[in-house]
């Protein structure tokens, strides 16, 4: 009868550790997966800045090329407005990306400044229509920039806190950046047409 019984407290004993392994490797299963979806949403994200990013890639030399009809005398601007355009399709990382976007925006406020001083160029469809989509453009990428940190935060938050901080770090994951704006970007811009 005592054998029985050791027997029995033995058998209960590897059921109650096998269910909580059993218990364990959902629980970070689950984790795992939650991590997962976070961090995808992160990088979508990011793809989605990306996107708007090429849009205005693409924007720029046809608002360059209308502006340099007009104004002809103006090939520095032209120039800086070139440079900042490639540096914006060479950012690889959140931050690399923020400071080419302020030097972008920047030239592009000078390229804007200079129409001022042309009123047919102001005056010009092509340049309107062109300064219209930048716009649109411009608050797409405020609005992809906002999303993306959200989902940042959200992700962050998740790998803090408990239990998903016993395991984010052992199952690889990391902290992801922030996009914060650059000097220039985070001042007000005024810009008349």
């Amino acid at each position: 009868m005592a054998l029985d019984l050791a027997l029995g407290l033995g058998m209960a004993g590897i059921c109650i550790i096998g269910i909580l392994a059993i218990a364990l490797i959902v629980g970070i299963a689950l984790v795992y997966n939650s991590l997962v979806s976070k961090r995808n949403k992160v990088q979508n994200a990011w793809a989605q800045i990306d996107v708007q990013l090429k849009k205005r890639f693409d924007l720029v030399p046809n608002l360059v090329e209308t502006v340099k009809g007009y104004a002809k005398h103006e090939k520095g601007l032209f120039e800086e407005v070139t440079k900042a355009r490639a540096a914006v399709m060479s950012a690889k990382t959140p931050q690399e990306s923020a400071k080419a976007n302020d030097m972008l925006s920047t030239a592009l406020k000078s390229l804007f400044a200079v129409a001022e001083n042309y009123p047919k160029l102001r005056a010009n469809e092509n340049f309107l229509h062109l300064q219209s989509e930048l716009s649109e453009i411009e608050g797409k990428i405020a609005y992809a920039r906002q999303f993306y940190n959200d989902s940042v935060y959200e992700y962050n938050t998740s790998l803090q806190i408990f239990p998903n901080s016993l395991f984010a770090g052992l199952l690889g994951f990391k902290a992801s950046e922030f996009f914060k704006a650059g000097g220039n970007e985070s001042k007000p811009v005024n810009v008349k047409f």
